[in-house]
C-alpha cells in the first residue's frame, strides 16, 4: 500500500506535462488514481495556485485532460490543473456496476453514510486528503490557492463543496451541473442510496439549498448551460439554483449558451472563460 503517489504516465503540452498518478487512499479503501497539469515554470522555486477539475457521471481522472481543452489557457495563465477520479473502484461491492448513474464512476462527492457503501466519501477525498497529499508531495504546487469547478455530477460536487468550503477555495464555476440533486432522480437516486430517507441529509449536499445560508460571498460563481442539454429540465435544474441565489443577492452569472448539448464539445468551447475566470481569483490576496 503505497500512500505517495506513483507516476505512472508523462506527456508534454503546451510547454507543461500531463502526469498521471496512482496512490493508495485511506479514505476510500482502495487504490486512486488523478492527474495534474503542471506548467511550464518560469523559475524552479516556483509555487503554482492549484485549479480542481471534478468531472461527470460515468468519467475517470482521463476525460478532462483529454477532451476538455484545458492545457493551452492553464499553460499561459501559470495554473496548476488537478483531475482527481470520480468514485472509488476495484472494491467490488454488490450492484457498484449495476447502472451508469450510481456507484462505480458517480460518487456524487459526498460521504456515504449507508454501511454498504461506506467507502464512497469523495467528498472528504476531494476536500481533505487529495490537497493533503499534494502539498506534501509536489512543492511546485501552492494549494493555499485554489479554487474548483466542474461538469454536471461533478459541477453539482464543486458548487456543493465551495459553498461548505468558503475558507478553502477561492472561486468556482460550473458546467451543466446537477444544481438541484433533491428534486431530481439522479440525485434522488444517488442520495436514497448513499445517505438513506432522511431529506435533511440531502439538503446538504444540494447547492440550492446550501447557497440560502450565505449571504456574504464576494466571488461570482459562474455556470455555463447548454440550452440544448437533453438533461437541462428533467435533471440540471439551473433556474432553481438561480432563483436561490437571486433570493440571498449572491454573486451569480449563469449563462445559457444556445445550440449547445451536455458533451465536452460544450465544455470545450467556454473552458478558456472558466479557467481565466479562476486565474483572476486566484491571483487576488
Amino acid at each position: 500500500m503505497d500512500l505517495k503517489p506513483t507516476e505512472i504516465t508523462c506527456s508534454k503540452m503546451f510547454g507543461g506535462y500531463n502526469r498521471r498518478y496512482r496512490h493508495y487512499s485511506p479514505t476510500l479503501g482502495c487504490s486512486m488514481t488523478f492527474y495534474i497539469y503542471f506548467p511550464p515554470s518560469p523559475l524552479p522555486s516556483h509555487k503554482f495556485p492549484v485549479l480542481y477539475w471534478l468531472s461527470g457521471l460515468t468519467c475517470s481522472d482521463e476525460n478532462f485532460i483529454i477532451k476538455a481543452g484545458a492545457q493551452r489557457t492553464a499553460s499561459s495563465e501559470g495554473v496548476a490543473l488537478i483531475a482527481p477520479d470520480t468514485s472509488p473502484r476495484g472494491l467490488n461491492v454488490e450492484g457498484e456496476s449495476d447502472s451508469w448513474d450510481f456507484g462505480v464512476g458517480a460518487g456524487f462527492y459526498l460521504n456515504a453514510t449507508q454501511e454498504k457503501w461506506k467507502n464512497w466519501r469523495m467528498y472528504d477525498y476531494v476536500v481533505k486528503e487529495l490537497p493533503k497529499l499534494l502539498s506534501e508531495n509536489f512543492q511546485q504546487l501552492d494549494t493555499s490557492r485554489a479554487s474548483i469547478f466542474g461538469h454536471s455530477m461533478g459541477g453539482h460536487g464543486a458548487l456543493t463543496i465551495y459553498l461548505k468550503n468558503l475558507d478553502k477555495y477561492k472561486s468556482v464555476s460550473a458546467f451543466s451541473p446537477i444544481a438541484n440533486p433533491v428534486n431530481c432522480p439522479w440525485g434522488q437516486k444517488a442520495f436514497t442510496n448513499y445517505l438513506g430517507s432522511n431529506k435533511a441529509d440531502w439538503e446538504e449536499y444540494d447547492a440550492t439549498h446550501l447557497i440560502s445560508k450565505f449571504h456574504d460571498l464576494s466571488a461570482t460563481i459562474l455556470i455555463d448551460q447548454g440550452e440544448d442539454d437533453e438533461f437541462l429540465h428533467g435533471q440540471l435544474l439551473p433556474h432553481k439554483f438561480e432563483e436561490a441565489c437571486r433570493a440571498v443577492n449572491a454573486p451569480l452569472l449563469l449563462r445559457l449558451q444556445p445550440g449547445y448539448n451536455h458533451s465536452y464539445f460544450f465544455i470545450a468551447s467556454f473552458m478558456d472563460d472558466h479557467i481565466r475566470h479562476h486565474s483572476q481569483a486566484l491571483r487576488l490576496p
